[in-house]
């Protein structure tokens, strides 16, 4: 059976929220070496923000399930 990309996908949004070295928390989610969006982490806000490579189109979480699912969607094209 084949590993799930979203719990993959969880568990890297679950250590920026996890993370205590920094106030703001940066990733950057690729597919085949093209970067499909970076999402950044406020944790003062408790916040996600994603960014959308291709249009440059910034979308706000605060639910780490939805975020989730817009970068797997992302990664699926």
């Amino acid at each position: 059976m084949k590993h799930s990309q979203l719990v993959a996908i969880i568990k890297r949004l679950e250590a920026m929220i996890e993370a205590t070295d920094n106030e703001i928390q940066v990733r950057r989610f690729e597919k085949e070496g093209d970067e499909r969006c970076t999402v950044t982490y406020d944790f003062s806000a408790e916040t996600f923000e994603l960014l959308e490579t291709a249009t440059q189109q910034v979308y706000q979480f605060d639910d780490i399930d939805l975020v989730a699912i817009e970068i797997y969607e992302l990664l699926q094209d």
